[in-house]
């Protein structure tokens, strides 16, 4: 665990005064999103093994966390580069249907915080956005139970925009909103997304992240909590 000292609080605060923007990532940021993805993996990797595409296999739950974060594109792509696009696109149908299922039961978690912090932040008068590495009926189904559009003023997701890479995708967007900019996430494609964008970047150590994506941060939190502190 990373040890924040009030020194380096101090410091942040003083360099994120001028932020008017703040780009959200969503599952591993907010969502704690293993509840419904290793079960809904799980059943798309049976599948697989039914049409003998793949061996049996017990899958760990870090093992599957490393795939969250990537758009369903290229987590197939790099999963099993292999497949037909046609079995491709079934799994990640499988994956789809299940965690939208899990959603809907109320199954879906968000980190301890959450709500209480995005509440403070645009209270705040932040301009908060949303942006995510998913299929739309996952945004909107979350939206549906979460109400997360009182707090984002705008819900962006990756399949929206073809499943382009996130920088990209916030290079599209970022200047529909006022400068100073952070992005907040878990993953290396969004350290990636703010530094091709010139925006501050907050890494968030509680997520998914592996060894090193989350060393170019310009600060980083260990729970969703923190940002009160500094912004």
């Amino acid at each position: 665990m990373l040890i924040i000292n009030k020194d380096q609080i101090l410091e942040t605060t003083r360099k994120f005064k001028n932020v008017k923007t703040i780009f959200f990532d969503y599952d591993g940021t907010i969502h704690d999103s293993l509840e419904i993805y290793v079960p809904a993996f799980n059943k798309a990797y049976e599948f697989l093994v039914q049409e003998n595409k793949a061996r049996p296999k017990e899958w760990t739950s870090d093992e599957i966390s490393y795939w969250l974060g990537f758009n369903p594109v290229d987590m197939w792509n790099k999963f099993m580069p292999e497949l037909s696009d046609e079995m491709k696109n079934q799994c990640s149908n499988i994956i789809g249907e299940q965690m939208k299922l899990f959603i809907e039961q109320g199954n879906a978690v968000l980190y301890n915080g959450a709500i209480d912090t995005l509440e403070y932040l645009k209270n705040k008068e932040y301009h908060l956005i949303f942006i995510s590495n998913c299929k739309i009926y996952y945004k909107e189904t979350h939206n549906s139970l979460f109400h997360l559009d009182q707090y984002f003023e705008t819900l962006v997701c990756s399949d929206e925009y073809d499943f382009i890479p996130k920088y990209e995708i916030l290079n599209k967007i970022k200047h529909n909103y006022p400068e100073e900019m952070v992005i907040v996430g878990d993953r290396f494609q969004d350290m990636e997304a703010g530094k091709k964008n010139h925006i501050y970047t907050i890494g968030c150590n509680y997520g998914y992240a592996l060894e090193g994506e989350l060393d170019t941060a310009d600060y980083r939190i260990n729970n969703i909590k923190e940002l009160k502190k500094i912004l």
